[in-house]
């Protein structure tokens, strides 16, 4: 890896399938509130967790190699857990620079249960990786992690940041999957395993009440690029933006939306 200071106005590349990553940007804002962003959601092949491993391992690494060329970030981060789980390592082999991933919060959830049950939502794809296998046999041995596949929480996200009120049955199929496992009626902590998850977390606390704490793993990232960042200058040329690969990025309302993130416009890759 490069040992080269990067340029001030080089950027923080944040990268989705859709908008679930600026959960993680929100974070990145507190820490480094100068860093220069480049927000990139693969719209085009949204919902990630619906591909098959094999997609998303060629997809991802292409889409991030062709995005450093473009845009000669300093750091990516992938905000997204299924393509960190499938592809994160193929795309640190390839690219010369750091690289930040997403993985399921399951070691500070092991650490905050009481009752020692634990739910996990997240995409199809996300909850059936040996990556979370390996999470719960290192960190949650002991514990019982209750899976469950809530890809319709990915629309409901999109949906939402979009001005459109999404439909509440989403949200208590998603808890009635938790809560139907066994031993699922003990859940006092759940880790939202998407970086979608975090921005409906609001009606998803409705269903489940107040006795369950959520985690997720944004301010962890947060955290690592302010560490891998340190010493280092920032620098805006121009207004922060959002690239989507494909879909309908001109919409008003996500671009209203988007400004609430700091994002000035959205471009097309």
């Amino acid at each position: 890896m490069t040992c080269e200071a990067p340029l001030a106005d080089a950027p923080l590349l944040i990268f989705d399938s859709g908008v679930g990553g600026l959960s993680v940007l929100a974070e990145i804002r507190k820490l480094l509130p100068d860093a220069p962003i480049v927000y990139a959601a693969d719209t085009a092949a949204l919902p990630y967790g619906e591909k098959t491993e094999s997609e998303i391992a060629a997809r991802v690494p292409a889409m991030l190699g062709r995005m450093v060329e473009r845009y000669r970030p300093r750091l990516i981060t992938i905000a997204c857990n299924t393509a960190s789980t499938i592809a994160l390592a193929t795309v640190r082999e390839a690219l010369d620079l750091p690289i930040v991933g997403t993985v399921p919060a399951i070691k500070p959830a092991a650490a905050m249960t009481k009752s020692g049950v634990i739910g996990l939502l997240g995409t199809a794809a996300t909850i059936r990786q040996a990556y979370v296998d390996n999470l719960e046999a290192e960190f949650a041995s002991g514990k019982r992690l209750i899976r469950y596949g809530a890809p319709d929480l990915v629309a409901a996200a999109e949906a939402k940041l979009r001005g459109i009120t999404p439909d509440p049955a989403i949200f208590h199929a998603a808890i009635e999957g938790l809560r139907s496992q066994v031993q699922g009626n003990e859940i006092d902590t759940v880790v939202l395993a998407c970086t979608h998850f975090p921005l409906v977390q609001q009606e998803l606390g409705e269903v489940l009440g107040q006795n369950v704490q959520f985690i997720d793993g944004s301010q962890g990232i947060a955290r690592r690029i302010h560490h891998l960042t340190q010493g280092q200058d920032f620098s805006r040329k121009q207004r922060d933006f959002a690239v989507f690969t494909g879909g309908e990025p001109a919409d008003s309302s996500l671009l209203t939306m988007l400004q609430n993130y700091g994002i000035d416009h959205i471009e097309r890759f």
